[in-house]
């Protein structure tokens, strides 16, 4: 994410060139690194022991006497050799050399994932949940630190609750990002405050809601869970579902940073400083650019 943490006020860096600005705080900055490693080593380790049952169901319970299978990830013998497949809703295709049948050639191993996208890249469940819970932990007590300060210090309601006025520019950003038209400035557009208020409200707090809810410990802590949630298949399905959607994420947020500037991107949230365009550029207060 760009950031999602509090930014101080914009302040001109030097006499000579009002148009960089300080433009993340050091807190937004831990925790935008402190999130991305988390999610990294989460989502790796995270298809490793989605390789021990390679399949998504939805429902409370699984098993081959239940028809609720919306995803597999395999491989079958055919009269060419083994071939890998994925299975979504019912309608299979050929993943072979990606998911489901993958490796060197001549070393090809029947695996979901491949060896190069998990944590670690041979098969160590033991290892893979490790690391997984680890990194969960980690990013929950981050978000939850940042969710108080930043209901306390204003952060929230100032930087990210879209208002009327966002939801009018609505249209024009969406125009805007459609044709590679950035505005640099200090606040956040419309659409990235709908895309960071979507990720650290909605979809990451269901990552650690339905991540809660497939541990068999937690039964007795929070036993309604798996009743809200359908049982705990189906939390691991939206659990799965919430991961894809991150990915998404991720991809788009890269691409709109590389087409914004990714020096100026990469540097405002490393070192925290800013070039912003001048004044003169746009007519009216622009938002802030990917």
């Amino acid at each position: 994410m760009d950031s999602a943490a509090t930014s101080q006020p914009a302040t001109a860096a030097d006499a000579k060139d009002a148009t960089l600005i300080y433009r993340q705080s050091r807190w937004t900055r831990l925790t935008h690194w402190l999130w991305a490693f988390s999610l990294f080593f989460m989502l790796l380790s995270g298809l490793q022991i989605f390789n021990a049952r390679p399949q998504l169901y939805v429902g409370k319970e699984s098993g081959f006497a239940y028809n609720n299978t919306i995803l597999q990830i395999g491989a079958e013998n055919t009269d060419s050799g083994p071939r890998g497949f994925t299975e979504i809703f019912g309608h299979r295709f050929d993943t072979t050399g990606v998911l489901g049948w993958s490796g060197p050639p001549g070393q090809e191993t029947p695996h979901a994932f491949p060896a190069w996208a998990t944590i670690p890249s041979y098969y160590d469940l033991g290892t893979a949940r490790v690391v997984h819970f680890f990194f969960a932990w980690v990013l929950s007590a981050t978000l939850l630190v940042w969710l108080v300060a930043g209901l306390v210090n204003g952060h929230i309601r100032r930087d990210l609750a879209p208002r009327v006025e966002d939801l009018r520019k609505l249209p024009r950003d969406i125009v805007d990002h459609a044709k590679l038209k950035f505005h640099h400035t200090r606040e956040y557009n419309t659409l990235q405050k709908m895309a960071y208020g979507g990720v650290l409200f909605v979809l990451l707090p269901l990552m650690i809601v339905t991540g809660l809810a497939m541990s068999p410990s937690m039964d007795s802590v929070l036993p309604w869970l798996n009743e809200i949630l359908g049982g705990r298949q189906t939390a691991r399905t939206i659990h799965f579902t919430v991961m894809v959607l991150l990915v998404l994420f991720f991809v788009i947020h890269m691409l709109m940073i590389l087409a914004a500037g990714p020096i100026n991107e990469l540097r405002s949230i490393i070192t925290g400083w800013y070039r912003t365009d001048p004044p003169a550029k746009h007519d009216e207060p622009a938002e802030r650019s990917a």
